[in-house]
């Protein structure tokens, strides 16, 4: 009884170290391979590959990015209610299950349309002002 106690921390004690080296690992590999100086452009605010123009505090965002985080967020959070309908879906039955999970697909489709239709997803396009 004793050796299959040690086991089972053994077993605990192997996940708990691999999980030590695959945090630390990724941080080794950077340290070592990444280049040690440092170029203008990498000390700017935002390096994405255009001039930053302004100051941080005068940005301000279009509300189409906040509504294309909002859909995100809802799809994001309904992928929730996917998951324990697809492991419950053995205990209930079939008509049932799968008429349940169109119709919460459907009301998804028709928010995406609703969407698309408002606009929401085509991006004004705007010029950098100087």
């Amino acid at each position: 009884m004793a050796e299959q106690y040690l086991v089972d921390y053994m077993y605990v004690l192997v996940l708990l170290v691999m999980g030590v080296i695959c945090g630390m690992a990724p941080l080794l590999i950077s340290r070592i391979f990444a280049p040690r100086e440092l170029y203008q452009k990498t000390l700017e605010t935002y390096e994405c590959g255009m001039d930053p123009y302004g100051t941080a505090w005068n940005i301000r965002f279009d509300i189409s990015y906040y509504l294309y985080a909002l859909i995100f967020l809802a799809f994001d959070v309904d992928v929730l209610y996917l998951f324990p309908v697809a492991t419950a879906f053995d205990k209930v039955s079939a008509v049932r299950g799968i008429s349940e999970l169109l119709i919460f697909v459907g009301i998804l489709s028709l928010a995406i349309v609703y969407a698309w239709v408002k606009g929401v997803f085509t991006w004004p396009n705007r010029r950098k002002a100087c």
